[in-house]
C-alpha cells in the first residue's frame, strides 16, 4: 500500500497537483491568522474604548458632572454589555437625576439576568428598592426590601430603609418592631428612638381619641427612656383633656429633672391650666422650681403670666425684668413688660419699654438648630428633617458668641448629641 502510494506521488502531474495543495492549505492559514490576529486587535481596541469611557465617568462622577458621567458609561455599556458595575453606576445616576422609570428598567434587567450572582442580585434589588422609595412608590419600596431581608435577614441598610418608610407612612408601631430589630445587630442607644416611635404611636392613638392606648404609649415610651420630653408633654395633655390637672402638672413636673432645657415647652401649657383649677399653688410650686434648677429668661416670662394672672403685677414686672437681664432680645417678655406698666399708668416706663421692643424688632429669641449635620427648623422637632435622627435639634442662645459668628448651641444634659418628629 505504501509502496503504491510513493509511486503515485513520484509521478510528475500528481506532484504539480500535491504542491497546489500545499500552497492552498499554506495560504489559507495565514489568512486565517491575519483574520484572528485583526479581531483580536480589534476586540482589544473595542475592550480598551470602553475601558477610557468608564474611567472617563467615574472621573464625572467625582466632578458631579452626571450629565458627562451619564454619556461616558453608556458608551462602556454599548462596548461591553456584561459588566455590572457599570449598569449599577447608570442606575445609581440617573435616579440622583430623578429618572426614575431608566433607573428601575436597569435595576429589572440587572435582576433578571440568569448568570448573575446571587450577591450582585441582592444588590440590585437593593437598588431597585432604593429607587421606589425616591419616586414615591413606597408600597414596592417595603416590598422590594422585605425580598432584600428574605435573603439576607441581619442587612442592617435594608432595614434601616424600612424604618424611614414606616416614619414617612407614620406607621409607627411597624417603625418601632424594625428598630427594635436594628437594636439586636447594631450596637448602641437605641431607646431613645424606641420611645419616641411609641409617642408618636400615642398621638395617633390621641387624635382618634383613644385615650387608654395612647397612655399606654406614652407610658410604655418613659419606661423605655425616662428623658423621653414628648412623651411627658403628651402624658400630661391627656390629664389634662380628662379634667386631672393634679396628674397633668405632676407629669409635666418631671421635665425638670430630666431635661431641665426643655422644661420651657410645659409653660404654655401650664397657662391652660389657670382658669381651670382653683388652688393654683401646684402651678406655683411647679414654676419656682423650675426657677431654682433653670433659670432661663423663658422660666421668668412663666413666672411673670402666672404672677399677673394672679393679681400680682408689681411681681410680674420683676420677673418681666430679671428675664430681660437673661436675655435682652426676649420680645415676648418686652411685650408684656410694656402692657402691664401701661395698665399701671406708669406711661414713661411703658414708653421706654416699647422704645427697647422696637429697637429689638427683628430679632429672633427662639431659634433651633440640629447638632449633627446643622440644619436650622423654624420651630422645635424631635427629629430633624434633614439627617433624619432623633434628638439632635437643641435650642440656639439667641445672642451671638462673643467671638461673634454663629450663635452656641443650649447643653441638653439628658440629651447627648450622638443620638438619633414632628413640631411639638
Amino acid at each position: 500500500m505504501w509502496h503504491e502510494i510513493w509511486q503515485w506521488i513520484l509521478a510528475p502531474s500528481n506532484q504539480v497537483l500535491l504542491l497546489e495543495l500545499v500552497l492552498a492549505f499554506a495560504v489559507g492559514l495565514l489568512i486565517g491568522l491575519l483574520f484572528v490576529r485583526r479581531k483580536v486587535k480589534r476586540t482589544t481596541s473595542l475592550a480598551r474604548e470602553g475601558d477610557r469611557a468608564f474611567f472617563k465617568g467615574v472621573q464625572h462622577i467625582l466632578s458631579n458632572d452626571h450629565d458627562q458621567a451619564i454619556e461616558q458609561l453608556t458608551k462602556a455599556v454599548q462596548v461591553n454589555s456584561e459588566t455590572i458595575e457599570t449598569y449599577v453606576a447608570l442606575g445609581n445616576l440617573y435616579r440622583s437625576k430623578g429618572d426614575i422609570d431608566r433607573a428601575i428598567r436597569i435595576r429589572r434587567n440587572i435582576i433578571l439576568r440568569p448568570q448573575i450572582e446571587e450577591g450582585q442580585r441582592t444588590q440590585a434589588l437593593f437598588d431597585l428598592a432604593l429607587d421606589y422609595r425616591k419616586g414615591g412608590f413606597l408600597d414596592r419600596a417595603l416590598e422590594a426590601f422585605s425580598q432584600v431581608l428574605q435573603k439576607t435577614p441581619a442587612s442592617l441598610p435594608a432595614l434601616e430603609e424600612v424604618e424611614k418608610i414606616y416614619e414617612d407612612l407614620k406607621d409607627w408601631a411597624n417603625a418601632f418592631q424594625t428598630r427594635q430589630r436594628i437594636a439586636k445587630l447594631a450596637k448602641g442607644d437605641h431607646g431613645h428612638i424606641l420611645a419616641h416611635h411609641k409617642t408618636e404611636e400615642g398621638k395617633a392613638w390621641f387624635d382618634q381619641g383613644e385615650m387608654a392606648k395612647a397612655v399606654s404609649c406614652y407610658k410604655k415610651a418613659v419606661s423605655i427612656d425616662a428623658s423621653c420630653v414628648d412623651a411627658y408633654l403628651h402624658l400630661g395633655d391627656v390629664y389634662q383633656k380628662r379634667d386631672d390637672m393634679k396628674k397633668a402638672i405632676a407629669t409635666w413636673k418631671k421635665i425638670v429633672a430630666t431635661a431641665p432645657a426643655f422644661t420651657f415647652l410645659a409653660y404654655g401649657r401650664l397657662e391652660g391650666v389657670y382658669s381651670r383649677i382653683r388652688n393654683l399653688k401646684p402651678v406655683e410650686d411647679f414654676l419656682k422650681e423650675c426657677a431654682e434648677t433653670n433659670d432661663d429668661a423663658f422660666t421668668r416670662l412663666a413666672l411673670a403670666r402666672y404672677l399677673y394672672k394672679r393679681g400680682d403685677p408689681e411681681g410680674a414686672v420683676r420677673e418681666l425684668e430679671q428675664a430681660l437681664t437673661l436675655d435682652p432680645l426676649f420680645l415676648e417678655a418686652r411685650n408684656l413688660l410694656g402692657r402691664i406698666l401701661l395698665e399701671q399708668e406708669r406711661v414713661e416706663d411703658a414708653l421706654e419699654a416699647y422704645r427697647n421692643l422696637l429697637d429689638h424688632l427683628g430679632m429672633s429669641t427662639l431659634e433651633f438648630q440640629c447638632t449633627y449635620c446643622g440644619y436650622r427648623p423654624g420651630d422645635l422637632q424631635w427629629q430633624c428633617p434633614q439627617c433624619r435622627r432623633w434628638d439632635t435639634i437643641h435650642r440656639m442662645e439667641s445672642r451671638e458668641s462673643p467671638g461673634g459668628g454663629e450663635p452656641a448651641l443650649e447643653g441638653v444634659p439628658a440629651l447627648s448629641n450622638g443620638r438619633d418628629g414632628e413640631t411639638v
